[in-house]
């Protein structure tokens, strides 16, 4: 039984996820070296660093991915250690993870699979009504410009990467989770499906919504504007600051700011 989490301010239930030095290892090579960071909600988290600095790892072991060993640290959901629960566990809490690559899922449509989804875990009495499902659904497809037609088609199956995207954005709408990892969601777009994925985004934003973003550059965050921005370098956050630190590494790149802090750096050709 999962209890109830948060605090209250103001008739708003605020909740907090705390990474507290977070060790993970892949087949045995540590890739997360003792991050420490605090997610609120009411806040939107820019995650940003060179590749192979652990960005990704971070929230896949954040959701429970199997492949990542945790093997020091604890991940707090309002004192709650999620690493001793199931994935399934950590999403019936209020966690939501949007991939950088969306799986295929053939032979359940995005609609089943969203209703169901959304009842998980729910008591008969408390699960989202057909009709009111439609209504939701509808809406947030119009706010993500997609058609009709992508609630019936098989989940991902065939979609672009685009398509891939926009529906992990209709899903993290629609389940309106607590905190959100949203990992390189802005790879492959262009700029009029930028505008669409960061429109949904912005959406979410609230008292009772946060997020960890995790991108490369600072062409997103010119449309989700981030409250706090940390830098990774070697498994580690080595850098906080405002979205003025996003703008400083769009202009000065990644290598100042590592020979800056100690890091040894070079640039990707």
């Amino acid at each position: 039984m999962i209890k109830e989490v948060g605090q209250k301010k103001k008739g708003i239930i605020m909740s907090v996820l705390e990474i507290k030095d977070l060790h993970v290892e892949i087949e045995g090579k540590e890739i997360l070296k003792g991050v420490n960071l605090t997610l609120k909600t009411g806040e939107i988290a820019a995650i940003m660093g060179p590749n192979g600095t652990g960005k990704s790892t971070l929230s896949a072991a954040i959701m429970g991915n199997p492949n990542y060993e945790v093997t020091k640290g604890e991940v707090l959901f309002d004192g709650v250690n999620i690493l001793e629960l199931e994935v399934d566990e950590r999403a019936r809490m209020g966690l939501f993870l949007a991939m950088q690559y969306p799986s295929e899922i053939p032979g359940i449509t995005n609609a089943e699979f969203l209703r169901a989804a959304m009842n998980a875990g729910k008591e008969d009495d408390e699960k989202i009504s057909v009709r009111e499902f439609i209504t939701k659904l509808d809406e947030k497809m119009e706010l993500l410009n997609m058609k009709e037609e992508m609630a019936e088609r098989y989940l991902n199956e065939g979609f672009s990467g685009g398509e891939k995207k926009r529906n992990e954005i209709l899903q993290l709408l629609m389940l309106e989770p607590t905190f959100a990892l949203l990992d390189e969601i802005d790879s492959g777009l262009d700029i009029d499906a930028l505008k669409v994925v960061s429109k949904g985004v912005n959406a979410m934003r609230g008292e009772g919504f946060g997020a960890m973003i995790i991108t490369h550059y600072q062409r997103l965050l010119n449309y989700i504007t981030p409250d706090v921005v940390h830098v990774m370098m070697e498994g580690r956050v080595v850098l906080s600051g405002g979205p003025e630190l996003a703008a400083r590494l769009e202009r000065e790149g990644y290598a100042k700011l590592a020979e800056e802090l100690g890091y040894d750096y070079k640039e990707e050709l």
